[in-house]
């Protein structure tokens, strides 16, 4: 639960709650799974949108054996049932159990939560062909029924559960992928907590921890913002620091490959394509690769974005966790358990530092930018863009995000962190004219190119500003 929040108060997550309103009180049975990231508050949405009331309700445990899991699986069920229960001697007299338990219920909805489902899935155990059984033979003719599976470990999640050719192919009635808070969700759940920060600082939190609420319960408010990242990212006991390597292990079952294109992409702000990362990695073939970034996609840790008017092959992938990011530039390769290492750190290389964190929150924000920009209806697509100088002489350029609208407008977008109205000279300006005009030249578009600054405090309203009208964003 979260530190500080009343229980049952659920910050954010409202198209989840209705999501989740809309599935229990359909007419048919229901499997529903949910999934994300760790730390991100499956169990806690879960846990709290049905206040706690399950007719079932059980979590794997991380590298427990069969044995002891059936164990744990007789005493919750003995709890729920008001009378002891033996352990059963395999996955499937336990469904049998489970069945049995249900069917003695009244005939109203039946709530059933099996949390960390993944963590169940022991070598050797047939826990998912049980499952399979469970749900085709009977579960799923039982229009009462609600049955809730969730799991950090994304790959088995996606591959075993939701890609199951099996048994269970397509039996997956719902999946909810729960993702990190917005930048206005972290602003309301850190005020929940009694952390009463500016707007500036609210930032600086989110480029630091990104929307995870598991991370964000772990602030103190009684010490300022440099003083939580140090305590949590670099003394002796610092929580944060020990949770990189777990992360990963907990979501992925070959952590090591995962790991290893994160730490790439980190050190590419720009973002690779996959034959570019086959090559960086020196994979002798695909090696999954493709299977790796999916995955990191949909955890929220990469995100992959196309390239204007490229191929799919074009296609480029970058890092977009804020704390995975952060962790690789700063904590990675820090041994010295300085407790003071980020307030003692100069400003300019923490400058440098948000300056490039701001992208990934803008990357995240996709949404609330077009809504800055008055163009939420419109349909557009978003976009990156380079263009390697061919001849001497000439100059090359970057765009990292640019804006596709249907009615023939593209926004060309310069993100700029500062923390005053950032100002607008006539030298910057120039260098956007310029870059606008190679855009124009090279894609031959016809559309209207508009620059388009997202910044943090806006512009300083200077001449420059008023003779070119440059949008400005939050």
């Amino acid at each position: 639960m979260k530190q500080g929040t009343p229980k049952n108060i659920i910050i954010g997550r409202k198209a989840e709650q209705q999501l989740l309103k809309d599935y229990i009180n359909s007419p048919r049975a229901e499997m529903i799974a949910v999934y994300g990231r760790r730390r991100v508050g499956k169990t806690y949405l879960i846990r709290n949108f049905f206040n706690d009331k399950f007719d079932f309700y059980m979590t794997g445990m991380y590298k427990m054996g069969m044995r002891d899991q059936l164990q744990m699986f007789a005493d919750r069920l003995s709890k729920y049932a008001g009378h002891p229960v033996k352990r059963p001697k395999n996955w499937f007299r336990a469904f049998e159990m489970l069945r049995d338990y249900l069917m003695h219920l009244p005939k109203r909805r039946w709530i059933v939560f099996i949390d960390e489902l993944p963590w169940l899935d022991t070598p050797k155990s047939k826990f998912f062909s049980a499952l399979e059984a469970f749900w085709n033979l009977w579960g799923s003719n039982q229009p009462q029924l609600k049955l809730i599976v969730c799991g950090s470990a994304t790959s088995w999640m996606i591959n075993k559960l939701l890609g199951d050719k099996g048994g269970l192919h397509n039996r997956v009635t719902h999946r909810l992928r729960l993702c990190p808070f917005t930048l206005a969700e972290v602003e309301t759940y850190l005020k929940y907590n009694g952390i009463n920060w500016d707007r500036m600082q609210v930032l600086q939190c989110y480029m630091v921890m990104g929307g995870v609420p598991y991370y964000l319960s772990q602030l103190n408010r009684r010490e300022s913002l440099t003083q939580n990242i140090d305590r949590l990212f670099f003394g002796k006991m610092a929580e944060l620091r020990e949770e990189y390597a777990f992360l990963f292990r907990s979501l992925f079952q070959n952590s090591v490959l995962y790991q290893r294109v994160a730490e790439l992409l980190a050190a590419k702000p720009q973002g690779l394509t996959r034959a570019e990362i086959i090559h960086a990695l020196k994979l002798s073939s695909g090696g999954g690769v493709s299977e790796v970034l999916e995955n990191l996609c949909r955890c929220d840790i990469a995100q992959k974005f196309a390239t204007f008017g490229m191929t799919v092959r074009q296609t480029r992938y970058r890092l977009a966790d804020n704390y995975v990011a952060f962790y690789l530039h700063f904590v990675k390769d820090n041994n010295s358990h300085n407790s003071r290492a980020w307030r003692e750190m100069k400003d300019q290389k923490r400058s440098a530092w948000y300056g490039h964190a701001f992208e990934l929150v803008c990357f995240a924000h996709i949404d609330q930018i077009k809504r800055a920009l008055g163009i939420p209806g419109i349909e557009s697509s978003v976009y990156g863009w380079s263009y390697h100088a061919k001849n001497e002489g000439e100059k090359g350029a970057q765009i990292d995000l640019l804006i596709e609208r249907a009615d023939r407008i593209i926004n060309l977008c310069e993100m700029k962190y500062s923390i005053v109205p950032f100002e607008l000279t006539g030298d910057y300006y120039q260098r956007m004219v310029e870059r606008r005009e190679l855009f124009r030249t090279v894609t031959h578009t016809t559309y209207t190119l508009q620059l388009t600054m997202v910044t943090t405090m806006g512009l300083k309203r200077r001449e420059i500003y008023r003779k070119y009208c440059i949008a400005s964003g939050p």
